[in-house]
């Protein structure tokens, strides 16, 4: 039998995981190269700014990175970072040398100077300040005293609330007590190294082999011993005095300057910080600040950029916080997950795809019906235009299967609620929550957005009865709930785009819808409710008559079934090339619109009738195949 050919971007992931197993120890990197810094220096000199040798070919027009290192000052605090940031922006990082005591306002006018430098000779594209505890004072601090620069701030763990912390009353005591210091370097180095049982219980569950989770648990131990002679002479008890009196300083001026910070921020909060109560100051400081979001790391601590399995690119894609120029760009400034960001996105849902099973189906243009994805057109721009299965649970195992089988990115036309919300501290979820949607490339739904993925020749996906169709009703399943008037034809045509029509079902197989609207609606308090939070989202087809206009954000009641299956089934693609002008007449896309539809419900219902002869539409069925064939094993599908 001829083995499967595996797609570029599943050979992409196998190299990854194997460079990633035998990459070296991040810590260790970080003290050796401290240990290069201080030696060369002999830890004198003012603060200067070094750009790390590591780092891949960058994008065009990538912003500069500055890097403000909390109160070790090596600099080197991204060194972790340093690869997967140096793809996307020019990083430099400001080393303030063991002996140095210039002070906090002076490094306020260092960096100022550099930041209005570089903003004077690329005036159209941000600068990034990224700071961790005393970095991230002094990137509020710069960025107050800099309203009229185009700035974004990333603050990890903030030492904004510095008279909370521990090491506040410890200032007298190490000025009378010089013993203070010889205990508090040992435990510095414990929240820089974290838990090495941890970690190392960490790599065995991701499938690291045992003799090397085994000897890298060794290889921390013994290393311990040599870090604390490196964190010693990058604190020694005169520098360390002086960083807690500077962090002291930093705390009160970022304090009393806060509300003069106007531009994007992004701050990250450890739940595990013993340093510094972050968690709560990052509340405070997503309250406070006009332009922030605050994304919690629940099992991190103080020293979140050093930890293992932190990528701060990742963290700063999902938050929709990069850009190339004035304004984000949801086309043109997007980065596409990388294979390991997407394996650690497709295993949080593992258990959803083995439970649903999805079944793929899709036709080639002269009709043929095959197996899996191989009749979608390869080449963009194409739309896939669908039903919307009950809450949107369609759309992962989708957008999944095609970057597995096809190494095709969907890019989904997704409501605004899921990227920004009118209330900061309102009753919806956080918009945390729809990172990962944002990562796989979703963009906000709107007419501009539309036209730059159809110009950019991507795979779009679009639901025309967006949530009315997601939350649809007791007895409206399989529905289609979709605007009277063509809303995407036009667009498709002027660009010359393959229309692919396409039908889902199973969501009756894995729940039953109890509670909705229509119930809610009745029931005063949460009438009352669901019309609050209307409030918090920018409506969409206000305008619009009919069913279709009625998307007001409301909770379903569902009772959990035996999970069958999920079926696909993607129809006949639809050419538009040559008819632009045919279809500016609104009769005619009109005539194409209603044609859409119909096949949409024509995949549906095709769909609705072969699932019947599945002989593993149950969930019981398929994992007895699994259980006799290898849980990685396909299931076998209904025959065409």
């Amino acid at each position: 039998m001829k083995e499967k050919q595996k797609n570029p971007y599943a050979l992409e992931l196998e190299k990854t995981e194997r460079e990633l197993r035998s990459s070296r120890k991040s810590l260790e990197d970080y003290f050796e190269q401290s240990k290069i810094l201080i030696t060369k220096s002999n830890g004198g000199g003012p603060p200067q700014w070094f750009s790390p040798l590591e780092g891949g070919s960058r994008l065009d027009n990538s912003p500069l990175l500055l890097f403000l290192p909390g109160i070790d000052g090596t600099g080197l605090g991204l060194s972790t970072q340093h690869n997967s940031l140096g793809k996307i922006f020019n990083i430099w990082c400001l080393q303030i040398p063991v002996k140095d005591r210039t002070s906090f306002l002076g490094l306020v006018k260092f960096i100022e100077k550099t930041v209005r430098s570089e903003s004077y000779q690329f005036p159209s594209r941000p600068i990034y300040l990224v700071g961790e505890s005393l970095g991230a004072c002094l990137a509020l601090a710069v960025a107050a005293c800099n309203p009229d620069v185009d700035l974004v701030l990333v603050l990890a763990n903030p030492a904004k609330s510095f008279e909370k912390s521990w090491l506040m009353p410890l200032i007298p005591l190490l000025e009378v007590l010089p013993i203070q210091h010889q205990l508090t370097i040992p435990y510095m180095l414990s929240l820089m190294t974290g838990d090495s049982l941890r970690m190392a219980m960490d790599n065995a569950l991701k499938g690291f082999p045992l003799e090397q989770t085994i000897g890298g648990l060794s290889q921390d131990l013994v290393a311990r011993s040599s870090y604390l002679n490196v964190l010693a002479n990058i604190l020694p008890r005169e520098t360390f005095l002086w960083k807690l009196q500077m962090l002291k300083t930093a705390s009160a001026y970022a304090n009393s300057r806060l509300h003069a910070v106007k531009c994007q921020t992004l701050v990250l909060s450890s739940g595990k910080d013993q340093l510094l109560p972050s968690e709560e100051e990052g509340h405070r400081l997503y309250l406070e600040l006009l332009k922030c979001e605050n994304r919690k790391f629940n099992d991190s601590g103080h020293f979140l950029f050093l930890e293992h399995d932190f990528d701060l690119v990742s963290v700063i894609k999902g938050a929709r916080f990069y850009r190339r120029g004035k304004y984000l760009d949801y086309i043109s400034d997007y980065i596409p997950p990388t294979p390991p960001e997407f394996k650690k996105l497709y295993e949080s849902n593992r258990l959803f795809m083995l439970a649903t099973s999805p079944v793929m189906l899709s036709s080639f243009e002269d009709g043929k019906i095959v197996r899996g994805l191989a009749g979608v057109p390869s080449e963009g721009p194409v739309l896939f235009v669908g039903y919307h299965m009950l809450l949107g649970h369609d759309v992962v195992p989708l957008i999944s299967n095609f970057l597995l089988e096809r190494n095709i990115l969907i890019r989904g036309l997704a409501h605004p609620m899921l990227f920004i919300r009118k209330k900061k501290d309102g009753m919806l979820p956080p918009l945390s929550q729809f990172d990962a949607v944002r990562t796989m490339g979703a963009v906000p739904v709107s007419g501009s957005n539309f036209f730059k993925l159809m110009s950019s020749k991507a795979h779009a996906l679009l639901y025309p009865g967006g949530m009315r169709e997601a939350c649809h009703r007791k007895g409206e399943l399989y529905k289609l709930f979709w605007p009277e008037q063509s809303e995407f034809v036009r667009m498709a045509a002027r660009f010359g785009a393959k229309i692919v029509p396409f039908g889902v079902v199973g969501a009756d197989d894995f729940g039953e819808l109890v509670f909705d609207y229509d119930d809610q609606m009745k029931i005063p308090f949460l009438r009352d409710y669901i019309k609050k939070v209307s409030e918090e989202v920018v409506s969409l087809r206000t305008e619009a008559n009919g069913e279709v206009g009625k998307q007001e954000p409301h909770f379903l009641g569902t009772i959990p079934k035996f999970p069958g299956r999920f079926y696909y089934y993607f129809g006949k693609p639809i050419e538009t090339e040559g008819r632009k002008q045919e279809l500016r007449d609104r009769g005619k896309a009109h005539e194409l619109y209603l044609q859409v539809k119909s096949e949409v419900e024509n995949c549906i219902a095709f769909l609705k009738e072969r699932r019947e002869s599945d002989p593993y539409r149950n969930i019981l069925t398929r994992i007895a195949y699994q259980a006799a064939h290898g849980f990685d094993a396909e299931v076998p599908k209904f025959d065409l």
